[in-house]
């Protein structure tokens, strides 16, 4: 009965998980800290909210191993954010927004997913304004942010 009950969990774990919704990224001209530095303070300057930055490198060398540079900026605006959680509280399993900036094969990039897909499973209309406000803040902040 135990192991029926752990498959049974287990895979109710594989449905409810959210999958990985469509990524974008764009090439940064700066190494990874300064580009999230530069994300951060264009974060704050249009008022947002940073909550958490997380530098996956550290993390890793905390624990022994080796990662190339990454580091995750968990930000967000309530205004846009509280309108999509009204709509569907399970939006909060991908608010607030994350924005990766990563180095692969010596190029730093940014990453993020794409808003509406992320709400893609969730009762929230794909014409919400408010996906449409989410995206266009995170394409100013991140082109901000690498723009020379």
């Amino acid at each position: 009965m135990t192991r029926l009950t752990t498959l049974a969990a287990a895979a109710f774990a594989l449905v409810a998980t959210p999958t990985l919704a469509d990524q974008i990224s764009v090439e940064s001209p700066y190494s990874v800290a300064e580009t999230m530095d530069r994300l951060e303070s264009a974060v704050e300057e249009a008022g947002a909210t940073v909550f958490a930055r997380v530098n996956h490198a550290e993390g890793a060398a905390s624990a022994d191993m080796e990662l190339d540079p990454a580091e995750l900026l968990i930000f967000g605006n309530p205004q846009l954010g509280t309108q999509a959680m009204q709509d569907d509280i399970r939006a909060g399993l991908v608010l607030p927004m994350r924005v990766l900036a990563y180095e692969w094969d010596g190029q730093v990039y940014l990453g993020w997913q794409e808003p509406e897909d992320m709400f893609d499973d969730l009762d929230i209309d794909d014409d919400a304004n408010y996906i449409e406000e989410i995206e266009g803040a995170l394409n100013r902040l991140t082109e901000q942010a690498v723009s020379e």
